[in-house]
């Protein structure tokens, strides 16, 4: 299996390609600036049993999108989990923090899968990554909720589009997720004694959690899904 990862130098994307690298196959680990970071990664892939490729790119320009595409020749999977933006209440906001949030949050997933359109092979899967602040109020989260919000309606549409090629869109919408991404949320201690108080589960989510998700719908098993948002959150969004 052949898959290119974004933001997969630590957090989600790098559970992400270590998962994947279970079958055997190629990981494309894209990072930004830490490549200590993502030569990391890199090794625990060859470790599971995949073959690392590393490639730097800023997932914000057009230019790195083509480049990032063009690492390998064929995929089986295009995941987008790089994610970046600001958390601050509305009044707080500027535009080009906002800009940023987009561009990085969203807007890959459109341009990177039509860059790679050619070298996803038929049965492939593009997969985003989500989470609750799409659909839930989160503080200080207006700018990123309404970016992964577009990312799942996104999601539908390639569905759709992509559907006469045997391309399918998904996305995971993760609840509270263990990872460094806490610490910029406000009052983090307070966050997350709510969230393990309140989730039917009892505990926080992990990179390994959204990780598996990934990997059970790049299964052939689930062959008929396609334009859905798969919410892995421990019950948390039942509450």
């Amino acid at each position: 299996m052949d898959v290119l990862i974004t933001g997969a130098s630590r957090g989600i994307g790098r559970a992400t390609a270590i998962q994947l690298a279970g079958h055997g196959g190629r990981v494309v680990v894209n990072y930004l600036r830490n490549e200590e970071a993502a030569e990391v990664t890199a090794e625990l892939v060859r470790k599971a049993g995949g073959t690392p490729v590393i490639v730097q790119g800023d997932v914000r320009d057009p230019k790195d999108l083509k480049r990032i595409a063009k690492t390998l020749d064929r995929y089986d999977a295009v995941i987008h989990n790089a994610a970046l933006g600001v958390l601050k209440p509305c009044d707080k906001i500027r535009a080009n923090q906002w800009d940023l949030t987009m561009e990085v949050s969203v807007r890959p997933l459109w341009l990177l899968t039509m860059e790679c359109l050619d070298r996803l092979v038929e049965g492939s899967s593009v997969i985003g990554i989500s989470s609750l602040g799409s659909v839930k109020f989160v503080p200080g989260y207006a700018a990123m909720g309404a970016a992964k919000g577009a990312l799942e309606s996104l999601t539908r549409q390639l569905a759709v589009e992509l559907s006469p090629k045997k391309i399918r869109v998904n996305t995971v919408r993760g609840g509270l997720v263990d990872t460094d991404a806490l610490n910029y949320f406000h009052e983090k201690d307070k966050v997350i004694e709510t969230a393990e108080k309140i989730t039917p589960m009892g505990r926080l989510g992990t990179a390994h959690d959204i990780a598996q998700i990934v990997d059970l719908l790049l299964d052939k098993r689930a062959g008929w899904l396609t334009g859905q948002i798969i919410t892995a959150d421990g019950g948390l969004s039942l509450v």
